[in-house]
């Protein structure tokens, strides 16, 4: 928190008590710099994180929805759920770092994908021909054989 007297980072909190209404903390603070006291106000974040669907709509995001999808796309597969956790985790933070707390449902979709190519390729195609909707087996292949070039080993080099 910044010291709205001199701008310094550092305070300490002298005082906390609940609101009479309990939806916020008030906090008495002092500068570490300057030593004057200022007062915040912590409530909870009620503006949900949206998702904006391929048509347009947007979609309170869903965190148990994006694990459910993981769960699918690697079922069967050396995938632990802590790693899954940490992809879920991973979208999420990306959702909180956006600057309208909105995100399209393709940047959510190519970033599971990344995460998913780290960790398994098998997880990833299925994901990937379910999110990207393939339409015939060319476009699955050329997915295949995008996915085979970026793991080829150079040649020459054992």
């Amino acid at each position: 928190m910044k010291c709205p007297y001199c701008g310094f980072g550092q305070d300490r909190v002298v005082d906390s008590r609940e609101s009479k209404e309990a939806d916020s903390i008030r906090r008495r603070r002092e500068c570490e710099s300057c030593g004057r006291r200022f007062t915040t106000y912590e409530r909870i974040d009620e503006i949900p994180y949206m998702v904006v669907k391929k048509d347009g709509r947007r979609e309170r995001f869903d965190r148990q929805k994006v694990l459910s999808g993981l769960l699918r796309a690697c079922e069967k597969r050396p995938v632990s759920s802590a790693q899954l956790e940490k992809v879920v985790d991973a979208t999420e933070a990306f959702l909180v770092d956006a600057p309208e707390r909105e995100r399209t449902t393709s940047e959510i979709g190519e970033l599971i994908m990344e995460e998913l190519k780290k960790l398994d390729t098998v997880a990833y195609i299925r994901f990937a021909s379910v999110y990207r909707d393939f339409k015939d087996v060319r476009e699955f292949k050329e997915e295949l054989e995008g996915l085979l070039h970026s793991h080829a080993p150079a040649k020459g080099k054992k």
